[in-house]
């Protein structure tokens, strides 16, 4: 392989160009403010029984909301394998999926820190219950 020599004009002038333009050079010393980083926060409350879970739903939306995030992903799971043994017990209640939004709505003290409950789409996020928080 033969090493070029010379280089074109258009060359030097392109490097030339690219040597004198800074914009493209990230400023390290600017400080950016980022938004609040939190913003989701995400528990799994598989294996939580009924009241286990209501009190710990309440304890994390009472502390995201002091600590400003503006949702919580609670994973409640599918309730594909919850025991119906009960015939008194509703079958829907008795999963977490249904009763966790439930409870939210029930309860006065946490409910006025949800503007909103989402189901997400289906597909990709069955067995979880999207707050979205004031």
């Amino acid at each position: 392989m033969k090493k070029k020599d010379s280089l074109s004009h258009k060359d030097k002038e392109n490097w030339k160009n690219f040597l004198e333009d800074t914009s493209f050079i990230p400023d390290k010393d600017q400080t950016y403010e980022s938004k609040n980083k939190n913003q989701l926060y995400k528990y799994d409350l598989h294996g939580h029984t009924l009241s286990e879970a209501n009190k710990k739903v309440k304890e994390i939306i009472i502390s995201c909301s002091k600590k400003n995030y503006t949702e919580i992903l609670l994973i409640t799971g599918k309730g594909l394998h919850s025991r119906d043994d009960d015939v008194y017990k509703s079958s829907k209640l008795s999963k977490l999926k249904y009763s966790v939004p439930e409870y939210i709505n029930s309860e006065p003290e946490i409910s006025k820190l949800i503007s909103s409950i989402v189901n997400p789409p289906p597909k990709r996020w069955r067995g979880m219950v999207l707050c979205l928080l004031n």
